[in-house]
Formats: structure tokens, sequence, C-alpha cells
């Protein structure tokens, strides 16, 4: 009779805690006080659901203490309860406190820690489980992976996916969706987390914005838009939210030459048909991932009526429009925004302010900006100062720092971020050393940014040991950009193969990745060099990682082959870039000057003028360099008359001096005089100094006199001309006039500036090579970089 009661009363709270009855069941619960049931463990826990389901916390905390008798099922239920409220405190004494435990509670416990921000405990726990034995569910990796995306701890993000693979959880789709959300976060999609997508049997929308966003953390911005067109062809749902992240995406596309504008702009136009197809038109985040992507592809006539038919804005849609504005030098119509925003009711917050003097330095108008602004908080300081420096006023941008003190206003890790960069461009070590103080005594010196900008400036000034021992004193802490700002330090100071050490050093901690600013800058050491064997090595890993099509890779793939005397690989790989920038063909172009390859340097050139790439200053310099090496003299000419008449391209005296060589070469010293004395820069003495060291060449003595009365007209102090024609006369065995020469220097106090032979100067670089190459080879089991596997 008594066990039929129980069932009976426990159905009664079965029903009251399904349809949330909290009253109906206090009844019951009095009934059951009354009758003498209250201490049945199975009743109770029907209570402990009643209460725990109705959120009444009070009571479940009574029913769970005065149980005579609990089981496994009281503690969890209790315990999901506590971990639901989210009282951390009290999950943790229940959870100390159970006699037994099983996966469930490992799963609250370790759920509730990820929600509070306390992955690192998280992951404690998750490997307490482990070690006990348990072996973790669906639920368990799920919120180890998400502990492992906030910490961006891809070692142990790879270690539950081993886990996930013995247990055959790989192939469940919430776990699934969480390894692929880990690997985006930590920068693996690439590496791991595509093979994750590949393994699941039917991906669903999370799965596929997962990968999306991962690949275009690691700028693989063309496979994430394909990704997108694969989940549009499968006939994957998309929703507003991927919507905006593929606008996103598409967004971030670096704009280096104009086929990508066009791209983004195409691509922007298409994804905004589908959002009015699917009736997305009234999101407000969607709309302004739209908004975003037209003011990239600089189409603010399309941003405007967008933004005009929104049923909705906020500050980031205002925003979005005053930097919009801003990046097309329409200062005027930023500020227009900037005052319908106030009067629409809404607030200009920090991204407001550094979007209008963004703006307003684009067009000159930055200082006025500012100095109308009312109230000039630490954030307009910031964007203030960041607009000098972006414009590389960085004297002005020091300055202004200063008055800032003078305000006593206390300034924050990007002031200070941002005045390294400008004391690292001016070499300005006392200032550099001064923010340092600063940086320590506010508590930032170890902040990622800070460090990055002190390595910089210390640097820039010489001062290795120093940036040396910040880095290493940080090195637990640092993230890409501080290792990226020491291996350049130490390449910038002549350091290769140091830099080529601790590039070995960063590869082997497996923890952070190079990016390409990493392999531009290794590939730069290696032609510096002359290693081809270690810039081969580097292009391996580069097309291993997908870093092969970056624009500052490529240009540092083609200078390497260049510098290494490798021409033909050099321009085998430049004719395998798909989109090729000017920096690209200079550096193909200088690489066959520099060779000794005249002929296909000019061919070279006139392929870029068919490809429709409009060559710039460097471009004429480089080809011209080449006819000049190559003697190809009316090739130069028609190509320095082609510079203005063409390219709209006004010659500086780089061209001219190639010409001048040029003629001087070939033997044509008149020509080359009358080129000098009708250009521009005939006051330039490195022009002369170019001819009359023809004259010594081709022992043109009478011109050889011209030119050097010319020279010492223009610089009376200036020892070239006296040695130069000194050299002329011995050339041609005028030891009087030579010995004359010299006599004519000392009456004029004019003294020899200490120099050596070029080709002494050649020998000695050669040894150096040399040198290097063989310390190279020698210590290649230390220095060779490792491939991952």
């Amino acid at each position: 009779m008594r066990s039929g009661s129980n069932r009976y009363l426990a159905n009664l709270l079965r029903y009251c805690r399904d349809e949330r009855c909290k009253l109906s069941g206090k009844v019951i619960h009095g009934f059951a006080v009354r009758t003498g049931f209250s201490g049945d463990t199975y009743l109770c826990n029907r209570l402990l659901d009643l209460y725990c389901e109705c959120g009444d916390g009070d009571y479940a905390r009574n029913v769970f203490y005065e149980m005579p008798v609990k089981d496994v099922y009281s503690w969890n239920a209790f315990l999901t309860f506590s971990c639901k409220v989210g009282d951390l405190r009290e999950a943790c004494e229940v959870f100390d406190g159970m006699p037994e435990r099983d996966v469930v509670s490992w799963n609250n416990m370790i759920s509730v820690l990820v929600r509070k921000g306390l992955e690192e405990k998280a992951l404690v726990v998750y490997e307490r489980m482990v070690s006990q034995g348990f072996l973790p569910s669906r639920f368990t990796l799920a919120s180890v992976l998400s502990a492992c995306s906030k910490l961006l701890n891809g070692v142990n993000g790879m270690r539950c996916h081993g886990i996930a693979v013995k247990t055959g959880l790989d192939k469940n789709i919430f776990v699934g969706n969480a390894l692929l959300s880990m690997y985006a976060k930590c920068g693996l999609m690439v590496d791991h987390g595509v093979r994750v997508f590949e393994s699941l049997l039917e991906p669903n929308e999370v799965s596929f914005t997962a990968v999306i966003n991962g690949l275009a953390r690691e700028n693989k911005v063309l496979e994430a838009v394909h990704m997108f067109r694969s989940m549009c062809e499968k006939g994957v749902q998309v929703d507003s939210v991927c919507l905006s992240n593929i606008l996103s995406v598409s967004a971030q596309r670096e704009e280096c030459d104009s086929s990508n504008e066009i791209y983004r702009n195409v691509l922007g136009k298409q994804i905004h048909g589908l959002v009015l197809r699917l009736g997305f038109e009234g999101d407000l985040h969607l709309n302004n991932s739209l908004l975003e992507i037209y003011a990239k592809s600089k189409d603010m006539n399309g941003a405007e009526m967008i933004f005009a038919e929104m049923r909705e804005v906020n500050v980031v849609s205002w925003n979005i429009m005053i930097a919009g504005f801003g990046q097309e030098y329409r200062s005027d119509k930023s500020i227009d925004y900037l005052n319908r925003m106030r009067e629409s009711g809404f607030e200009p917050n920090e991204v407001t302010c550094i979007s209008v003097l963004g703006a307003c330095f684009s067009s000159g108008d930055g200082r006025r900006i500012f100095t109308s602004m009312p109230h000039t908080s630490v954030t307009a300081w910031n964007a203030f100062l960041s607009g000098y420096s972006k414009y590389e006023h960085y004297e002005e941008a020091v300055n202004h720092f200063r008055h800032m003190q003078f305000r006593n206003l206390k300034p924050d890790r990007t002031t200070l971020s941002v005045m390294l960069s400008s004391c690292a461009r001016l070499r300005f070590l006392e200032g550099g050393k001064q923010i340092h103080g600063v940086a320590i005594r506010t508590n930032v010196s170890k902040n990622s940014h800070i460090v990055s900008g002190l390595i910089a400036v210390y640097s820039e000034c010489e001062k290795m040991e120093i940036s040396e021992c910040i880095f290493d004193s940080c090195i637990t802490e640092l993230d890409i950009a501080c290792w990226n700002s020491m291996i350049a330090g130490l390449t910038r100071n002549s350091l290769d193969t140091k830099a080529l050490m601790l590039f070995r050093r960063m590869h082997q901690t497996g923890v952070l990745f190079p990016n390409e600013t990493s392999y531009a800058t290794m590939l730069g050491s290696c032609s510096r060099l002359c290693s081809l064997l270690h810039g081969r090595q580097f292009h391996g890993l580069v097309v291993k990682s997908g870093y092969v099509s970056d624009s500052f890779v490529e240009t540092a793939l083609t200078d390497m082959y260049c510098k290494c005397g490798e021409i033909d690989s050099a321009r085998e790989f430049f004719d395998t870039v798909l989109i090729k920038n000017t920096v690209l063909w200079n550096e193909m172009i200088h690489g066959y000057a520099h060779n000794g390859r005249g002929d296909e340097a000019v061919g070279l050139y006139r392929e870029m003028i068919t490809s429709g790439e409009k060559p710039d200053e460097i471009t004429f310099v480089s080809v011209l360099t080449a006819c000049s090496h190559s003697g190809l003299v009316d090739t130069g000419f028609e190509i320095l008359g082609s510079m203005q008449r063409d390219h709209g391209i006004e010659p500086k005296l780089d061209h001219y001096i190639c010409i001048v060589d040029c003629l001087g070469r070939a033997g044509r010293l008149e020509d080359a005089e009358t080129l000098a004395e009708a250009t521009p820069y005939k006051s330039s003495s490195v022009l002369w100094e170019i001819l009359l060291s023809s004259c010594r060449v081709h022992g043109n003595v009478s011109l050889a006199r011209r030119v050097a009365e010319k020279l010492i007209s223009l610089d009376p102090q200036n020892s070239a001309a006296y040695v130069l024609l000194s050299n002329t006369y011995s050339s041609v065995r005028q030891w009087d006039d030579a010995a004359a020469l010299q006599g004519l220097m000392n009456k004029n106090r004019v003294h020899k500036t200490p120099d050596y032979s070029t080709i002494l100067e050649d020998i000695a670089l050669n040894q150096e090579r040399e040198k290097n190459s063989t310390r190279i080879q020698y210590n290649l089991k230390e220095v060779a970089i490792p491939s991952k596997q």
C-alpha cells in the first residue's frame, strides 16, 4: 500500500513538474510530509525535479539538504540546478561532496566553469575526469572544445580530437561543429579543420559557417567564398547570420589591386540580391554588413541607398557611413553624417571619433576637427595620434603626445603602441626609452602590442641586446606579431643567420604558426645570405601553409631566387602567379637587370605594359638599369622618352643617371654630356660623377677636365672630382698631370674621403657570402627548418 502511494504521489509530482504547477506541487509536498512519505528518496527526487524545473532555489535546497538518503540522481539533479543558475560556489561544494560521480556530474562541472569564463579550471577538471577512467560524452567534448577555443589552445583541442576519434564521436555533428569552431578560432582550419568538415556525413549550416569563418581568419578568402557557394549548391539552409559572415569575409579582401575591388563589388551585389530574395532585408546586422561591403568597394552611392532604406539603424551603421566617406577623402560628407547621427539621438562612440578623424586626416582637416571637439578623451587623442602616424607625420605625433601629457591625460596601451611605432620610424631612442618607462609604471610592458613596439624601437636604434632582453623576458606570453618583430629586428641589423635560428625556435614550439609576414621576412634573410638551400626550404613551407598567393610572399620569393642567381627559377615562379601587382613586375625586371639579362628585362617590361599593368618610377629605374648594363642605348632612350609621353611619369634624377651611365658605358660620352646638361638635375654632382667615371674608362682626358671643372664648381670640397680625374690621368699615363692634381687638392685643402676599390669590395662581399654559406652548411642540422607533418 505504501509503495503504491509513493508511486501515485511521484506521478502527480512529475505531472506538476511537466506543467510547471509549483503551487499544486507544494500541496502534494505538504501531504507527503504529514503522511510520513517525505523521507522516501524516490519521492524526494521528484520533489527536487519539480522545484529545480520551476526555478525555486530555496525549496530545492531544503529538499536536497534534508533528504535522509541521497543517491547519484539526487546529487546530479541539484548539481545541475546549481550549474544552471550559475551559482559556482554552491556547485563546487556539491561536486566536492559527492560520494560518487558519473559522466553527468563531470559534464555539469566542466560546463559551468566554461560558462563562467574559467576555461583553464575546466580543462583541469576534464583532465581529472579522464584520469579517473571516465569516457567523455559528446557534451563533455563540446564543453572542453569550447574552452580550448576561448583559450586559443590548439594543442589541447587536438588531444580532444584524438579522443573523439577513438570513441567514435568525431562523426557526431555536435562534436564535429565544436571541433570546427575550435580549429577556426585557433587558426588551424586549413591544417586540420577542413579534414574534420570532410569527415562529417551531413554538415549543417553551423558546420559551413564555422569553416567559412576559419578560412577567413587564415586569409583564405577565396576558399571561404567557394565554401559558401558549395553550401548553397547542396541546399543547406542559409540564414541571416551566415550571409552576414560571408559579407564580412568578403570585406576582408585586401585592396592591393583593382581586380580585388571588382571581385568584392560583384560578390557584394550578388549576396545583396540573395538577401532580398530570402527576405532578410529587415535584419540590422546583415544590413550593416552590406553597408560595409559597399563602403570597402568604394561604392558610397550604393551604401547611401541601402542606408536610406534601412528600417532600423544603430551606431555601427552610422560609423560605417562616416568611415566609408572618409576613405574616399570626402570629409564634408563624413562630418554631415556625424551631425545627422547626433540629430537622430545617437551618441558617437570611440569608433565614430576614430572614423571622423581618419576622414579629416585624409583630407588635411584632422587638426581643425580635433581642436574643435569640446571634450577630447584618451580615445580621441589615440585617433588623432594614429592619424599622424598613419600618414607618416611622426614628428607631429611625438609633439602632440607631449601636449597630451601636459593636459594630465594618462595614455593607455593604444597610445603607447602608436607612439612606439612613431619613435621606431624616427629612430628616436630617447623617446622610446621614456615610453618604455611609462609602460613599466602602468603595468602594460608585457602587453604583446607594447612588446612588439619596444622591440621595433630598440632594433631600429641598433640596440639589439635590449630587444633580445625584452623578448626573452616575455617569451611565454608573446603572440606571432612579437616573434615577427624580433625576427625583423635581427634581419634589419644584418643578423640573418640568427633570424633563421629564431624562426626555427618559433616553428618548433608547435603553438605559434608563422604567417605571411614571417615568411616574407625570412625569405629576405635568405636573399641577403644568398642561401638558396634555405630559400627553397621556405618556399616549400610557404606552399604547405597556404601563403604562397600572398603578394608580399610572392615578391620575397621572386627576390630570393634573383639574389641567389636562380633567375630562371624566379621567372618560373613569377609565371605561376595569377594576379601580378606592380611590385612583383618590378622585382622580376630588377632581377633580370642585375643578372645581366637586359633583353629579357626589356621584354618583360613590354609584357607588363601589354598586360595592362601601370608601371611606376621604380619600374623605369629597373628597366633603364637593365639597358645600361646590357648596352641597349637606343632602347633606353626610347623607354625614357615614353615615360612622360605614354605613362605620365616625369623622369627623376635616378632615371637620368641610368641613361647617362648607359651612354657612358657605350662610349658615347659627348651625348652623355649633352644629356646631363639638358636635364633638370644638371646641378646634381652624382650625375657628373657618373660621367667622369666613364671618361676614366674610355680615357677621354679633355672631357674629363670639363666634367671635373663642373663638379668642382658645384662642390669645391668634393674629393670625387679630383680622385676620378687623377685616375683618368693615370689610365693614360699622364703622371705629371696626376701629381699636379694632387698638389691642387692639397692647396685647396680637399681631403680624400676614405674609400676602397669596388673590385676589393666585390671580393670582400664574395668572401663574406662564401663564409656565410659555409657556416650555414656546417650548421645545417641546427638551422634547417623542419617541415611539420
